[in-house]
């Protein structure tokens, strides 16, 4: 007998991003019935195992922080790189080495944690993520697949299961990965912003050793550039490793070996890799797929949203995919909850969901863009950079536009490039770092910054917190917007009353004695104002009676590679 099912949200896909959409909405709304429809049956493996800081918030939000502590996945302090022009290793941390203190584990979301990730084996952590759903009332169906969306033009009507069962919905998700069965079944067009078309080629180990152990359980994956391709080196947990190769779509055609005769040639070009791999032996699962970026044009339609890889990809380079796929299926789970309060129009809300999305995605494609010409000579890298700039809006020279970069081209609202977290200063001493220049930043080589809202006009932008969205102001010119809260709404404030550098400081600094945001703030307000500076929104100047302000010419966060020489 045929059955028909109704919820009031169906999730097509129970990864990351499914289940965070599930156990949110259920979290916050509880009385919402809430479907996850997943054709695998976990646990199954998953390439995705780098995940970056923001990720910390949303497991502690999702009540999940504790199971993944407990798993013992190693603590990912950051990156250790050969790219750039330099065969020299260099590390990106996101905090410290030698600052991460010894504590015993599993450790609670707090102090260092709260700057550190995971790097996890996908199998156990997405069985956590999808156990959790369940545990707070979803209906998980693993082991079944959809095999037809029903639909009339922009509206899908109901899910046929191959089972004979018919799914129908309020609201439907489409969280299915590159399955993507919504959005295709939808004809939802998508945009190859890239010329990159790279393949993935993986397998995992058991017993490799780790490059570096960094107090109890922390450790750096390691991104190696063969000049043809790279390798990533993921330690899932004590004994298992992810262990990859990228590599350009036409350089695996025109070498005529097969994906693992190119896997095993990698290695061997790689000493420090296979000295890893000395005493590892392969699982033997051999797999390739197509990797290359990719943006959804539409993000959502009259009930359906996408959400995860299936909305858009961005080369894996920065590890970026996990985390912005669980960043965007929280804002996703806080858009229906306030969509049925009703409080919001809900135009208004999917138009949020879908700008931020795809702000972060295409973000994150551009900078990858960016780190791989950073692997070539610094003249390729500036006629590249002028293209990036001009894909967002922007006529500079090449030279020009390899400062934009460095210094922040790619930050987004919330000041900060994209999930990976990178400030303007982070980026610049990337940029430095990358191609053994410096660059200047307008807040070093001037002391006078004035507001500039000619032509501005004053809009609402959504943000999201404690299972609510709320309004906030903002200042929007063409593409370019002044989020009016956080540490800019601060900086716009302070410069109003005091443009003068030096004094805008002191006053800062008086205040940061009572007020605990302006002190925890205070740090990036160099960054803060320096984004205001490149999108228009402040006028700088420099006045030889005043002093400029000084800078820190050291990173910690970016550095030679230290570490003892392995194997």
């Amino acid at each position: 007998m045929h059955q028909q099912f109704h919820y009031d949200v169906a999730i097509v896909g129970g990864g990351p991003s499914g289940a965070t959409v599930g156990t949110l909405l259920k979290k916050y709304q509880p009385e919402l019935s809430v479907a996850i429809i997943e054709r695998e049956i976990f646990p199954r493996d998953h390439i995705g195992e780098s995940l970056l800081p923001p990720i910390g918030p949303i497991l502690q939000e999702m009540g999940v922080w504790d199971r993944v502590e407990e798993a013992n996945f190693p603590i990912k302090i950051g990156a250790t790189y050969r790219w750039g022009r330099s065969s020299e290793l260099w590390d990106l941390d996101f905090l410290a080495s030698e600052a991460f203190q010894e504590e015993s584990r599993p450790a609670q979301f707090k102090g260092q944690r709260t700057r550190t990730a995971f790097q996890v084996d996908r199998a156990i952590y997405d069985k956590i993520l999808l156990d959790r759903a369940a545990e707070l009332g979803c209906d998980v169906r693993e082991g079944v697949r959809v095999a037809s969306v029903e639909h009339e033009r922009d509206s899908v009507s109901g899910l046929k299961l191959d089972s004979g069962e018919t799914v129908t919905a309020k609201h439907y998700v489409d969280a299915s990965g590159n399955a993507a069965l919504l959005r295709k079944a939808l004809n939802v067009p998508i945009d190859e912003p890239t010329t990159l078309r790279n393949i993935a080629i993986w397998d995992y180990w058991q017993n490799a050793d780790w490059a570096v152990e960094i107090g109890v359980g922390g450790t750096r994956i390691q991104i190696m550039s063969l000049g043809w391709g790279w390798l990533w080196f993921i330690p899932m947990g004590p004994t298992r490793t992810s262990l990859g190769l990228v590599v350009p779509a036409a350089y695996y055609k025109q070498s005529g070996l097969r994906a693992a005769e190119l896997y095993e040639k990698a290695i061997r070009d790689e000493p420090r890799i296979a000295g890893l791999l000395k005493n590892a032996t392969s699982e033997g699962k051999i797999q390739a797929t197509k990797d290359w970026s990719h943006l959804a044009q539409r993000h959502y339609g009259t009930n359906w949203f996408l959400v995860g890889e299936c909305a858009g990809f961005a080369d894996p380079i920065l590890s970026a995919g996990v985390t912005m796929a669980q960043v965007s299926a929280r804002h996703l789970a806080y858009t229906i909850c306030e969509i049925e309060r009703g409080d919001h129009s809900a135009e208004w809300l999917c138009q949020q969901f879908d700008h931020g999305q795809k702000e972060r995605i295409l973000t994150h494609i551009r900078f990858g863009d960016y780190w791989y010409t950073a692997n070539s000579q610094f003249t390729d890298l500036q006629q590249f950079t002028a293209d990036l700039a001009r894909d967002a809006g922007l006529d500079l020279t090449p030279a020009k536009a390899w400062a934009w970069i460095s210094q922040g081209g790619f930050i987004t609202q919330d000041l900060r490039m994209g999930t990976g977290g990178f400030s303007i200063t982070g980026a610049r001493k990337l940029g430095e770092f990358l191609s053994n220049l410096e660059v200047d930043l307008a807040v070093e080589r001037n002391n006078v910054f004035h507001l500039n809202l000619e032509g501005a006009t004053l809009n609402s932008v959504a943000v999201y917190h404690e299972g609510r969205i709320y309004k906030e102001d903002s200042y929007v010119r063409g593409e370019r917007v002044l989020p009016l809260f956080s540490q800019a709404l601060m900086v716009f404030e302070f410069l109003r009353r005091e443009p003068r550098l030096p004094h805008f400081f002191a006053l800062l600094q008086d205040l940061a004695k009572t007020d605990p945001f302006v002190a925890q703030a205070l740090s990036e307000v160099p960054d803060t104002l320096e984004a205001m500076v490149n999108d228009g929104w402040v006028k700088a100047s420099y006045d030889p009676k005043l002093p400029l302000l000084r800078r820190n010419k050291e990173s910690r966060m970016i550095h030679w590679n230290r570490d003892p020489v392995s194997g």
